[in-house]
């Protein structure tokens, strides 16, 4: 008889040990708090013209409900859009945004990779995409990532040039997108879009960027006059190889230069000897 009670004893003990076990895995309330929910629930039938008004709850159509019954989340997936119901005494909810919010990101003084001081400002565009974790997992989600994203800002500029901040804001912002989208994943955050509104140099440095390409535009222009006159002195060459060839090509130059000078209304027009007697003189 001891050792059926004993075997009785074990048995009890197996099935209490996995059913707590097995209600700790699931989540489950427990004795004590199934025995509140039906009070509850006894409470609101019995009062039910009164408790109808505590019972009914509505959400928008961008808003999700979290439950949380004796401080459990009652189910794994958010309530909403619409009506739903919840037990006055041992419920309570938190209402969740899914719609996109953008916030700026205040002026951060960042010191570049090559030692130069500037400040940048962004925004960024965010959503909720998990409603239950954006509860759960962080205190608040807004906050939180506001902070996340200046920190962000800091540490990727950081690693860039002051050359590279200036020409590749793209890929700087397609940066902290991917770093804040990855942090943020365990709150239930999606980081849609990151921008980079303004670049702020100190005053010396832009003065010296000022001079350094007005250097640049007049050593490119002084090349350009200098391509110029070579192009033009090549022309020339040509035109003399052609005109030494043909004489009467010299002559139709002059009078073309003749029916220039005239059209200009000077009062004195001075005619050229003709290269023929030239060359006579200079052969004796």
């Amino acid at each position: 008889l001891d050792l059926i009670h004993f075997n009785k004893l074990d048995t009890l003990l197996i099935c209490s040990f996995s059913l707590s076990h097995t209600a700790e895995r699931t989540g489950s309330l427990g004795c004590i708090g199934w025995v509140l929910v039906i009070l509850s629930g006894l409470i609101t039938v019995l009062l039910f013209p009164f408790t109808i008004w505590f019972c009914l709850k509505i959400v928008q159509e961008y808003e999700r409900s979290v439950i949380f019954r004796l401080g459990r989340i009652t189910d794994r997936k958010a309530k909403g859009p619409g009506i739903f119901f919840i037990l006055p005494c041992t419920d309570s909810f938190v209402k969740v945004d899914l719609r996109t919010v953008s916030f700026d990101i205040p002026p951060q003084e960042i010191l570049t990779k090559d030692s130069v001081t500037v400040s940048v400002d962004g925004v960024v565009y965010f959503r909720v995409s998990d409603p239950i974790a954006s509860v759960a997992n962080v205190a608040n989600a807004d906050f939180s990532t506001r902070l996340l994203a200046q920190t962000t800002l800091r540490n990727v500029l950081g690693t860039k040039n002051l050359a590279e901040l200036l020409s590749d804001r793209e890929g700087i912002a397609h940066s902290m997108q991917s770093n804040l989208d990855e942090a943020t994943d365990n709150w239930g955050i999606k980081v849609e879009r990151v921008e980079i509104k303004d670049v702020k140099l100190p005053h010396q440095m832009q003065r010296a960027m000022a001079a350094e390409a007005e250097a640049t535009r007049e050593a490119r222009a002084k090349v350009i006059a200098a391509e110029g006159e070579m192009n033009a002195s090549r022309a020339l060459k040509e035109a003399s190889l052609v005109i030494a060839e043909s004489p009467s090509a010299l002559q139709l130059r002059y009078l073309q230069t003749l029916n220039t000078i005239a059209a200009e209304k000077n009062s004195t027009i001075i005619f050229p000897l003709p290269i023929d007697v030239m060359s006579h003189f200079m052969r004796n």
